[in-house]
């Protein structure tokens, strides 16, 4: 193949400069490299509700100001954040309660651990069919989460109501419909994925949604027909890697959310987070105050 005179002052004139564009790029793509590897970034993962306003409104600001950049990132279910953060995907996650998060890293194998619990929505009995419990008749349908931690929980719940009576040689932290030894109002008890209840109140009599899903679904707490006591275990906790637990970013986290910059939002009159049930350590905190 034959080159002009003009095609070889061409070429010689523009391989400099493609040298020279090449490694531009290279140092270029390096430093976009160690901005993605970023020690300070922490990346939260929530599900829908107000624990991703809690981490934004609340904790977030207390990091930002020792240097950290927090992210947020919202998952569909009770699943994904927790296997996000067992893969590294995500540095912490906010959403589930203690007793949900032990089973779940039993039964997968997981390491990951509590580090602090946190403001808690209670699950409520919502209804858009009738204005009280003794409304209830024979065949009105009830739905409740269907992941067993929650399911448990839900029918503790209505126990607790006078609503059904669970077998008394069982275990009730582990009791499914199967284990309801009377019903009395002769109710239909339909388990569902959590996220999906807010979205059966225009068919089912009533749904026992979690907190954050009610939050989600613009369903209020004080439209609740019941609300539910927490017990400790079943108030949430952030959750991160057992590997890093004693890790500077996650004393930080810890710091953030035992701050007074923290309880002054949480407490915060007419904020959402009002109306949440406290933590012990946070209630102790309060009495110990002058």
């Amino acid at each position: 193949m034959l080159f002009s005179r003009q095609d070889t002052i061409v070429m010689i004139f523009t391989a400099p400069i493609r040298m020279a564009l090449a490694a531009g790029l290279l140092a270029l793509g390096l430093q976009w490299a160690y901005a993605g590897s970023d020690a300070k970034t922490i990346v939260f993962g929530v599900a829908p509700g107000p624990y991703g306003d809690m981490v934004k409104q609340a904790i977030k600001p207390e990091l930002v100001k020792k240097g950290y950049k927090v992210d947020v990132r919202e998952f569909s279910d009770y699943v994904q954040p927790n296997m996000a953060l067992a893969n590294g995907s995500i540095d912490a996650n906010l959403f589930q309660h203690t007793l949900y998060l032990e089973k779940f890293a039993a039964d997968k194998n997981l390491k990951i651990t509590p580090l602090i619990t946190v403001p808690t929505a209670s699950m409520g009995l919502y209804s858009h069919k009738i204005t009280a419990i003794d409304q209830l008749k024979k065949g009105d349908i009830i739905t409740l989460s269907n992941d067993p931690t929650n399911l448990a929980r839900g029918l503790r719940f209505l126990e607790k109501l006078g609503l059904i009576t669970i077998k008394t040689n069982i275990d009730p932290t582990k009791a499914s419909e199967r284990d309801i030894a009377l019903n009395p109002r002769g109710l239909v008890f339909k388990p569902l994925e959590a996220a999906q209840l807010p979205r059966t109140l225009d068919s089912a009599s009533g749904a026992l949604v979690n907190g954050n899903f009610a939050f989600a679904a613009g369903l209020k707490l004080s439209s609740a027909l019941a609300l539910e006591t927490l017990d400790e275990n079943l108030k949430n906790v952030i959750a991160v890697r057992s590997e890093d637990k004693d890790k500077p970013f996650v004393k930080d986290i810890k710091a953030a959310v035992e701050s007074a910059a923290y309880a002054a939002i949480i407490n915060q009159p007419g904020s959402v987070f009002s109306q949440f049930q406290k933590p012990q350590w946070m209630q102790a905190s309060a009495q110990s105050q002058p």
